[in-house]
């Protein structure tokens, strides 16, 4: 069971990405691990969110369980919840969680209907599968699972002028034809769509673009319940 890397180890980014990737069993799926780590700055962006705190994670839309692997591989030592609705996936994540991550659990359903947990939620790359109303929906149950102090943070692609943005589409269409995504986008949200209801909810926002070394047209969108006094982060 691995727990941190051995003293000594190389910690660049790269060797972090390549660790993490050998331990699928699919060759298709440790590529794109390997990929992914190395070019998506989200992985980062949310580690410097979150380090630091021992409060639970909750990964909406977890995929291969990626982040909870990062957060390990970076010292986050609370317990990390993967939830999405491929099965193969969170099969496959589940499978490297037993072999060498311990407190990381996967499971399959939609987040629309969660009770229960109170702590950190991340959702990257969600929201635009989703049509205008369950995105909204999605947002609100997402807001009462972040608990006092806690964070909401999402890293979605913003509908707004420009080439980034149409840049994104044509990924996104690209990687729905090749189907590694089982669902097309629905609607690409606009500033305004996510921040709203995180307000109304009681959380303070903060919007800033994670391009990072991509063309893609992301934003880091944080959402963060007072310590106190903010109300109930319960569901």
């Amino acid at each position: 069971m691995h727990e941190s890397p051995a003293a000594g180890a190389d910690e660049t980014p790269r060797a972090i990405a390549r660790r993490i990737g050998k331990r699928f069993r699919r060759r298709l799926h440790g590529g794109y691990a390997r990929s992914k780590l190395r070019m998506d700055p989200a992985f980062a962006a949310a580690t410097r969110q979150l380090g630091g705190t021992a409060m639970p994670v909750l990964d909406i839309g977890c995929g291969l369980g990626l982040l909870g692997f990062y957060l390990r591989e970076h010292g986050y030592a609370g317990d990390y919840f993967g939830l999405d609705l491929d099965a193969a996936k969170i099969t496959a994540a589940q499978e490297v969680a037993d072999a060498h991550y311990r407190g990381l659990s996967f499971r399959v359903g939609d987040a629309r209907a969660l009770t229960g947990f109170a702590g950190h939620v991340v959702m990257l790359d969600v929201l635009h599968y989703l049509e205008r109303d369950d995105q909204r929906a999605l947002l609100d149950a997402a807001a009462r699972c972040v608990a006092p102090g806690g964070l909401l943070v999402i890293r979605n692609v913003l509908r707004e002028p420009g080439w980034r943005f149409r840049a994104t589409v044509a990924e996104e269409g690209f990687i729905h034809l090749v189907r590694w995504l089982g669902s097309p986008p629905c609607h690409y949200p606009d500033r305004a769509e996510i921040q709203a209801p995180l307000e109304a909810a009681g959380l303070a926002c903060t919007v800033e673009p994670l391009w990072g070394r991509t063309p893609f047209n992301s934003y880091l969108i944080v959402g963060r319940r007072a310590a106190t006094g903010a109300g109930s982060a319960g569901t």
